[in-house]
């Protein structure tokens, strides 16, 4: 991965897109007398949430039932997770779940329950992915995976040509390859490429903390079961690996239902390091929303179907989502540029499926003459 800030991106055509956009969506939150921030209904969606993961886990420890029943409770679990790091853990690490700091960094450690950690995750997505969307090499979501291809310019192996059908297996281990590994590589490799500017007595400290977090919560969901109330370990890590699968399979999808279906571009910058493109309308070419119109799927995923939106006010909360979506989208038309969106949750997803398809049998000497 290149250092931050290598990478510019160069407003040629003096758009004004996003100085009418964002005149138009302060506008509407002042006409209104609105918060940019969430509201009382995003506190109740975090409380539910919050015990979906929790309720279940208890009733596991206090009845200790049978595993049948044990993996269905691990398997809501999955869910909840899931949905507290969409509609919890995401919007509090923006700063937009609340207008005070203090529970916005109180929130945003909700990922810390999960095993993760809040720290990496701001680096890696606030950072590298919201400001360098779909570009290789410095935004981690589409770089070489091996197994995956999600980009034109990174490598193609003969097996890619396939991972239309095995992605949601790899989809599946997301979560568990975070909570076990993917933490400690992400530390150590933003400290050494500067990512991390933080000094070398900060990082001891939010070292530590990681390592402590992590001790916490491997002892307290996969120890404590077994040495504290009896249940076979075996059962206890089959539970957790199903719940990992379960919650991978939802983060992976609906992250890549943004960013990797048919019409989004992987622009490349030039060798002076500048992409031609206001970052706005970069969001634009890089985003699509879908299932705009759902209300269920809306709530659960936390507003990440309205990806456009939170691609270019990512510090506003995903409540407002529905609401400013029409004013993006009309004044994206105003300036000839594309809104990008999928009707229904399945279109997004055949969407995805064929834009695995392509990138599996797109060769890299073609990729000059790829916007894909």
């Amino acid at each position: 991965m290149k250092l931050k800030g290598k990478v510019k991106f160069v407003n040629k055509d003096k758009s004004l897109f996003f100085p009418t956009l964002r005149k138009r969506v302060d506008a509407y939150f002042s006409d209104n007398n609105l918060p940019k921030s969430g509201d009382t209904g995003l506190l109740i969606k975090s409380i539910i949430l919050l015990l979906l993961y929790l309720v279940p886990f208890a009733l596991l420890l206090a009845f200790t039932p049978g595993l049948a029943v044990s993996l269905v409770l691990w398997l809501v679990m999955g869910v909840g997770v899931a949905g507290v790091a969409m509609s919890v853990m995401h919007d509090a690490n923006h700063g937009a779940f609340s207008k005070s700091k203090t529970v916005n960094y109180l929130m945003a450690h909700s990922v810390n329950l999960l095993g993760a950690s809040a720290f990496n995750w701001k680096l890696q997505h606030n950072i590298l992915h919201h400001t360098y969307t779909n570009v290789v090499e410095m935004d981690e979501d589409i770089d070489d995976m091996v197994v995956l291809r999600f980009s034109p310019h990174t490598n193609v192996r003969f097996f890619h040509k396939i991972q239309w059908a095995y992605a949601l297996f790899f989809y599946g281990l997301l979560t568990l390859y975070w909570v076990t590994i993917k933490d400690f590589v992400q530390f150590f490799r933003y400290v050494r490429n500067g990512v991390n500017s933080n000094s070398k007595a900060q990082n001891r400290v939010a070292f530590l903390k990681i390592v402590a977090f992590k001790v916490l919560y491997f002892f307290s969901i996969l120890v404590a079961p077994t040495l504290i109330f009896g249940i076979p370990f075996w059962e206890v890590l089959l539970g957790f690996l199903l719940m990992h699968f379960v919650t991978g399979i939802i983060l992976s999808t609906v992250f890549q239902l943004a960013h990797t279906v048919e019409g989004t571009s992987h622009p490349l910058p030039t060798e002076t390091g500048v992409i031609e493109n206001d970052w706005a309308i970069h969001q634009l070419n890089t985003t699509a929303n879908f299932s705009r119109k759902s209300r269920l799927l809306s709530w659960y995923v936390g507003g990440l179907n309205f990806q456009i939106e939170h691609h270019l006010f990512p510090r506003i909360s995903h409540v407002h989502y529905p609401a400013i979506a029409d004013i993006v989208k009309k004044t994206a038309a105003e300036y000839n540029i594309p809104y990008l969106e999928s009707k229904t949750f399945m279109q997004a997803v055949r969407s995805h499926l064929n834009t695995l398809h392509r990138f599996g049998r797109l060769q890299l000497p073609n990729l000059n003459e790829v916007m894909a």
